[in-house]
């Protein structure tokens, strides 16, 4: 299912899951006065009984961060790296690399990083800050290393980061640790 897809059928099925439409949902996060992501997220989960899907994309839709809120993936993409373009080289690489992986390898492209699928998100591309470009590896039960480090959840849906640095290139750990995940998931 493509990530449209599968935001249209949250879509459809928050009023028949929780009667109530997804204006009200809305509403509740713009009233809890709350403004990151995973912040809006738990609010809705752990307050109002949302499920994660459901609280994901009520909260993407509040923020106006859905691809459809916010536009095409060229416009998002030229946001993400704003000020940060000489990123852009090392995340085409990495584009091509996850690609590499198989066929079914889908790119869903956010405001401040893109999420790469396969059945379900396995890994994020991040140009974090201009000094740091982060991969989010979703590895559960990997202990991690000096380098992949575990439990440095930047993401909620990853659970190990690579921080890469401006000479940084996809090398053969972190395509391993990539093919891993894909593998997983």
């Amino acid at each position: 299912m493509e990530a449209k897809d599968m935001e249209a059928s949250l879509l459809a099925s928050i009023e028949q899951k929780t009667g109530k439409s997804v204006a009200h949902w809305i509403e509740v996060a713009r009233a809890s006065g709350l403004s990151k992501h995973m912040q809006v997220l738990k609010h809705l989960k752990d307050e109002h009984g949302l499920s994660y899907g459901h609280a994901n994309v009520v909260a993407f839709k509040f923020l106006g961060t859905d691809a459809a809120s916010v536009g095409d993936d060229a416009l998002l993409l030229a946001g993400m790296f704003k000020g940060k373009e000489h990123w852009r080289p090392l995340y085409d690489a990495l584009v091509s690399a996850v690609k590499g992986l198989g066929t079914d390898v889908e790119l869903a492209v956010k405001k401040g990083y893109v999420s790469v699928r396969r059945n379900k998100q396995f890994a994020i591309l991040q140009p974090s800050t201009k000094s740091r470009f982060d991969v989010g590896i979703q590895l559960k039960g990997h202990p991690g290393t000096d380098r992949l480090m575990g439990g440095a959840a930047f993401n909620g849906m990853c659970t190990h980061r690579v921080a890469l640095t401006s000479d940084a290139k996809p090398d053969a750990e972190l395509l391993g640790w990539l093919r891993e995940a894909y593998a997983a998931g």
